[in-house]
């Protein structure tokens, strides 16, 4: 008898989300510079495997001034998204280049989140990808 492929784990679609609501990435440094044709950058990559859209709450941590706090971002139910993190702004405020921060993500569903650094000062480029720390 011939095995249903619906219905084996890697084959099943589940309305429930997987990973976790609460994650921190303690290292960000966004580099001030590029050479050669790609741009220097970080992303969040957040994974939704659930079947509700995401609201992600980004805060922005840094050594020697306020955190940056309320930004908002949106990952559809079923997808991904590769959030860079010059383009978050808490009002009128950006993430300077050059200046070490931390990051935390908070959402409303469980969601996947992988932290990526290109680095392209020199032209021996760098790429660091790992997961964020889940605490919740």
């Amino acid at each position: 008898m011939a095995q249903d492929q619906t219905n084996t784990s890697a084959h099943k679609i589940s309305s429930t989300a997987t990973g976790h609501t609460y994650w921190v990435i303690p290292d960000g440094y966004i580099p001030p510079d590029s050479s050669g044709s790609l741009e220097s950058h970080e992303s969040i990559c957040v994974l939704n495997t659930g079947a509700v859209d995401a609201e992600l709450q980004i805060t922005i941590y840094f050594e020697d001034r306020e955190p940056l706090e309320d930004i908002l971002a949106e990952v559809p139910a079923r997808r991904t998204k590769h959030i860079r993190t010059a383009s978050l702004r808490s009002g009128e405020q950006l993430i300077p280049p050059g200046v070490p921060y931390a990051i935390t993500v908070s959402s409303n569903v469980p969601v996947i989140v992988q932290y990526s650094r290109l680095d392209t000062t020199q032209p021996e480029l760098a790429l660091m990808s790992v997961m964020a720390f889940p605490l919740g």
